[in-house]
């Protein structure tokens, strides 16, 4: 019960700052944009390799914008008073579930803007979806322990910034060749290998916060 109000505060809260979700939303169209008239204005001249970076980089940093803000925008003495009516675990999962579905909505945005102006170079969209998914769910849980971590310091954007990169980088490949082979069209069991292992650091991060976030919580 306590998880579903918390939820329902991030979204609540949300709604207030509509400035943040289209701060956000600018950014992905600008940068989509930009890549438009650097390269598909020049005789369609990106390749599907150069898209698949393209279009990572763009939800890679989409998303440290959109889970930076998790406890680091959180004004000072507001988590004692969460501290007083929650457990720091339903604290974490309904961070967690809201930066998810974020980064989700985000990331489909972004996929659709990228196929509108630089073509659509995904044949396995079934799993690309799921890629998509678990990776956004991936940048959340990890970046959440970390916007966590850094809130507790006096120069948290910077540390935001050095912790995020080491974390995401394991993400950030194995979603990369996940997209190789949906662009190649390749057999679908060496995806699925990738896949089971994009499932697997999901789960350690998030045990990892799990566990790690309460002793976080307490300091």
């Amino acid at each position: 019960m306590e998880l579903f109000f918390l939820l329902h505060k991030e979204f609540q809260l949300e709604l207030r700052r509509k400035s943040v979700v289209a701060g956000l939303s600018l950014y992905l169209f600008s940068t989509v944009f930009i890549s438009y008239l650097a390269f598909a204005l020049k005789q369609n001249l990106i390749s599907p390799l150069v898209w698949s970076a393209l279009f990572w980089i763009t939800i890679l940093f989409t998303s440290i914008n959109t889970v930076a803000k998790s406890f680091i925008g959180e004004k000072k003495g507001l988590e004692i008073y969460y501290y007083s009516i929650a457990k720091p675990v339903d604290i974490l999962l309904s961070k967690i579930t809201y930066n998810f579905l974020l980064c989700l909505l985000l990331s489909i945005a972004g996929y659709i803007l990228f196929s509108l102006f630089l073509n659509n170079p995904i044949h396995d969209k079934l799993l690309f979806a799921a890629t998509l998914t678990l990776t956004s769910l991936g940048f959340a849980s990890s970046l959440t322990l970390l916007s966590g971590i850094a809130s507790k310091t006096n120069n948290s954007n910077i540390l935001m910034a050095v912790l995020s990169f080491p974390v995401v980088i394991s993400i950030l490949l194995v979603a990369i060749k996940i997209t190789k082979n949906c662009i190649d069209d390749l057999d679908s069991s060496v995806s699925y290998s990738f896949l089971l292992s994009l499932l697997a650091i999901n789960c350690l991060v998030t045990a990892s916060s799990y566990l790690l976030f309460p002793f976080i919580w307490k300091n």
